[in-house]
């Protein structure tokens, strides 16, 4: 089987640009926030449940889930977030592993290796097992704060309260296998995560 590269980071640090760059260069990525939103669409098995569970005032008026209140309930309501993941995450996990397993189905040469984005790796230990080395993606956390309120709008008091229940920038780097640095230019990122993919491609190469 392909190996399997685990990519987390704290909010704001570019996890996406990393995924999008090793895309480009060859890796199937399976994004668990891209699959969670896809479950939670409107008219899909997530939002139903969660229409369901919590009422329909989580829902906006197309039917998908709404963000903003559901974080706003689960950041102040421990149960609430763990009724909102006991119903979601194992439609996650299914979704993760079937994508894992066609991907591993096909030849070196379309996919040498497959990269799972999990935000909360650290914290949740949630896909470890699946993976044989872990990527993280690291920035200082001024950088964090200053892109997820130029992307988002939200203040930044509103962004440290969510990296609060993320581990430290510190306890994620002692959990990784590799570094990726993100606090340059573009050209920075690509270059240096050019130099993980060729470790991943000589990975790949070798027998488990």
């Amino acid at each position: 089987m392909p190996p399997v590269i685990a990519l987390t980071g704290g909010i704001g640090s570019g996890k996406s640009s990393v995924a999008n760059i090793l895309a480009k260069l060859g890796a199937a990525v399976v994004d668990t926030d891209e699959i969670a939103h896809e479950l939670t669409a409107a008219g899909q098995p997530g939002a139903l449940l969660i229409g369901k569970a919590f009422g329909v005032e989580y829902l906006d008026s197309a039917g998908a889930l709404d963000r903003s209140r559901m974080r706003a309930l689960v950041f102040s309501d421990a149960l609430a977030k763990q009724k909102l993941e006991l119903l979601l995450h194992p439609m996650i996990r299914l979704e993760v592993t079937t994508r894992l397993e066609n991907y591993a189905k096909k030849p070196f040469e379309q996919v040498p290796y497959s990269v799972i984005v999990v935000p909360l790796l650290i914290e949740t230990g949630a896909y470890r097992e699946l993976a044989r080395r872990v990527l993280v993606v690291d920035c200082d956390e001024a950088q964090q704060i200053a892109r997820v309120m130029q992307r988002s709008g939200l203040t930044a008091e509103a962004v440290e309260a969510i990296m609060a229940h993320q581990v430290s920038r510190h306890e994620r780097r002692r959990h990784a296998d590799d570094i990726v640095r993100n606090d340059g230019d573009l050209q920075a990122l690509q270059t240096a995560v050019e130099a993980v993919h060729r470790k991943y491609l000589e990975l790949a190469r070798k027998p488990v």
